[in-house]
């Protein structure tokens, strides 16, 4: 199996950087994710005051107030967990790939979740949670297949640009998939079209308790693969020779990527970009070691989607914007510039 390397994930032997430095940045980052939290429990339609707020986070809703600072919490705690997961599977896509415009969204992963998730709801009457999740985890394992199959096709392998038009491809396709399907089913077709943007405006506790062992799965495996990450980045031959299965290293840190891909869609709708966008910046600060990598993509996407969902109340007061059209906007120029940067170096 061949597979293009990128410039960014592999060919250096030296995947370490200072970690002191490392550990400033995560002390730095943690710090700017606590302020979001505080920031995304504070600002929405509604002003607020500090009463409110320690009232609500003692579970007292007896005025206005405090009822809208007992929504935003599990808004804010939906947000940060569906954001760390996006950033972490995006950042394994890219590793297992060695491909810089490998994301959930551009690869056409989200869109199978999200097709899958549509048939299950128009065609079976699936509406609990947990139904869901296994229905979107399947069609995003379904979807990442079929695009790295039709990447691989021709000439050169899986090349960064031919997967990511064949997930743009198949993205497209499954869209009108979609689309066909809502049609004539005018009595689900509002509460589709309003998951399919993405977002995290209906969270709560239980929803996210039903998402949170497959994260917690996902999560577990893609962290646990970072150091074999490290060795495919050396390409393939030379992780074999280190002792690497390489197709198992790639077929297991998928499966993790996939967990996470396919419940965070289920639990708050495709929600894109934020795969490709974090752990490019993540290199940026830490360097190209998966250890560091990986936990580092996880709390930038939580902080990501965090500051998008702050910014979509902001923008439209009193109304709001979806986090999935805020990361589009904030996603699809990074994702231009990516493309153009890996042509001219193919030149």
């Amino acid at each position: 199996m061949t597979v293009t390397s990128q410039d960014s994930t592999s060919g250096a032997s030296d995947t370490r950087r200072p970690t002191f430095g490392n550990s400033l940045w995560l002390i730095a980052l943690l710090v700017v994710l606590a302020v979001l939290m505080c920031a995304s429990i504070v600002i929405g339609s509604r002003e607020v005051d500090w009463s409110d707020i320690v009232a609500a986070l003692g579970g007292s809703t007896d005025n206005i107030g405090q009822g809208a600072i007992a929504k935003r919490i599990p808004r804010t705690v939906l947000a940060i967990v569906v954001g760390a997961a996006l950033g972490l599977a995006g950042a394994v896509m890219q590793g297992i790939t060695r491909n810089p415009l490998a994301d959930t969204g551009i690869l056409g992963v989200n869109m199978g979740a999200s097709l899958a998730v549509v048939i299950g709801m128009a065609w079976f009457g699936l509406w609990t949670q947990t139904s869901m999740i296994w229905v979107a985890v399947l069609g995003a394992a379904g979807a990442a297949l079929f695009v790295y199959v039709v990447g691989s096709l021709g000439r050169g392998g899986a090349t960064p640009l031919k997967l990511a038009l064949a997930g743009a491809a198949t993205s497209a396709a499954f869209a009108s998939f979609i689309t066909a399907i809502m049609l004539p089913r005018n009595d689900i077709a509002g509460n589709i079209r309003s998951w399919q943007i993405g977002g995290v405006g209906g969270a709560s506790f239980e929803v996210i308790r039903q998402g949170l062992p497959f994260l917690i799965v996902g999560f577990v495996i893609c962290l646990l693969s970072a150091r074999s990450l490290n060795s495919l980045a050396l390409g393939d031959e030379v992780a074999s020779g280190l002792g690497e299965r390489v197709a198992v290293v790639r077929a297991v840190a998928a499966l993790g990527a996939v967990l996470l891909c396919g419940a965070a869609t289920a639990i708050a709708g495709p929600i894109g970009f934020v795969g490709l966008v974090v752990p490019h910046l993540c290199r940026l600060l830490i360097g190209i070691d998966n250890r560091w990598l990986l936990p580092f993509s996880a709390l930038t996407g939580a902080g990501l989607l965090v500051a998008a969902d702050i910014l979509g109340r902001i923008v439209a007061r009193p109304s709001e914007i979806d986090v999935g059209i805020i990361t589009a906007l904030v996603g699809a120029p990074f994702f231009i510039y990516i493309v153009r940067r890996q042509k001219i170096r193919e030149l």
